[in-house]
């Protein structure tokens, strides 16, 4: 049975911080659906104005991260990832509700993200309000060649 982590510390990151960034997507993403970004790709996005990283921590373990660029009047969740022995725990929604948070305080009108059909964090997504506005066919490669769907969610946060 799954319950609820007490304390989920959340903390601004940075550039400083893609080692651990680094390990965290290691741990979360499978790399046969070709998820994961590297670490170059992660620096450079963090280096682009409106980028901001989020790191959430347990016990002073790192637990979770969410990537996110705000432009104009819309935020776009880029990465979220959650420590696999910690899902189920809080961890992904204390990490999305930052986002949009933030998100709001920015002046947002909405929150976008995308995600692989048949990853199990959509489950987290229609549970926190996000719903499904789009599908790109074959948008994801796997490392076998295999192709997989990428699903499109908003968030209103008018």
């Amino acid at each position: 049975m799954s319950t609820m982590l007490n304390l989920i510390e959340l903390r601004e990151g940075s550039a400083r911080d893609i080692a651990v960034v680094d390990l965290l997507m290691q741990a979360a993403f499978d790399p046969r659906f070709g998820e994961a970004w590297t670490r170059n790709q992660c620096l450079g996005i963090l280096a682009m104005p409106g980028v901001w990283l989020t790191l959430a921590y347990v016990d002073s373990v790192p637990a979770g991260f969410a990537l996110s660029r705000i432009v104009m009047d819309e935020v776009e969740l880029l990465l979220l990832a959650t420590t696999p022995t910690l899902r189920r725990r809080g961890v992904g929604v204390a990490l999305l509700r930052s986002v949009e948070l933030r998100a709001r305080e920015a002046g947002a009108h909405s929150l976008h993200l995308e995600v692989r059909e048949g990853n199990d964090a959509i489950k987290l997504y229609r549970r926190t309000g996000l719903k499904k506005v789009g599908q790109r066919r074959d948008y994801y490669r796997g490392t076998a060649g295999q192709q997989f769907d990428a699903l499109t969610f908003r968030l209103s946060l008018d």
